[in-house]
């Protein structure tokens, strides 16, 4: 974590889980936050929290399955900062199921938030990062898309296409940005409650009290050193 104190960055998913926890975390140790997220009242609430504490917080309500809203949330950073130093994309869902029970709706929900939703982080953050001449993307995957199991498969599929989609940004990414994936197993979040199945949520459940770690605790990964030529696995 040094080297933090004064850098810009943005999180998408802020308002809850891994999410929060970074940005509680970050801005303590200096950072200037600029949170999103679909829910404005649990931003608020928690950029308040940041402030109480002395650190400093802009946020604005996010749904990353809308490229205007990451656009205006990299936007913020820049129009309050004048700078981008990390673009954390974070938000995810996992109505996970067997594909016998056709729940195309949240197939699509997957694809959208998981998958489109990094696309847009990243098409709204490598324009700004490459004019800057620096820059740090870090994309929060999934052990899910390692170890493939039923239920999973369209979860797991959208974490692999972005394991993809991040090794070739890093290998495009040249020697003035940094690209880092963070694959955490399972961590005590609010993650069950995108889960439209009620057996397999309470599986989910299960499995993060037995398994889970606690959001602070997750946060070790985070604080590894990396680099373009890295990834924190």
């Amino acid at each position: 974590m040094s080297g933090i104190k004064d850098k810009v960055v943005v999180i998408t998913g802020a308002s809850s889980g891994i999410g929060e926890a970074t940005a509680l975390l970050i801005a303590e140790r200096g950072a200037k936050v600029v949170l999103g997220a679909r829910g404005p009242d649990r931003l608020e609430a928690l950029a308040a929290r940041i402030a109480a504490s002395g650190g400093e917080a802009a946020y604005v309500r996010t749904d990353v399955k809308r490229r205007e809203d990451v656009c205006n949330l990299v936007g913020l950073a820049i129009e309050r900062y004048r700078k981008l130093d990390v673009l954390v994309n974070n938000a995810g869902v996992a109505p996970i199921s067997l594909l016998d029970e056709l729940r195309v709706d949240d197939w699509e929900e997957m694809i959208d938030v998981n998958l489109k939703g990094v696309l847009y982080g990243i098409a709204a953050a490598l324009p700004v990062f490459r004019r800057q001449r620096f820059g740090h993307f870090v994309n929060v995957i999934s052990t899910a898309g390692i170890q493939i199991i039923p239920t999973m498969a369209v979860y797991a599929g959208t974490k692999n296409a972005v394991r993809t989609i991040t090794e070739t940004l890093r290998q495009e990414a040249g020697d003035k940005l940094r690209v880092t994936s963070v694959s955490p197993g399972f961590v005590q979040t609010n993650l069950a409650n995108s889960m439209t199945n009620p057996g397999g949520k309470a599986q989910i459940v299960e499995r993060m009290e037995k398994m889970g770690f606690r959001r602070r605790r997750s946060l070790v990964l985070l604080r590894s050193p990396s680099s373009s030529r890295r990834k924190l696995m």
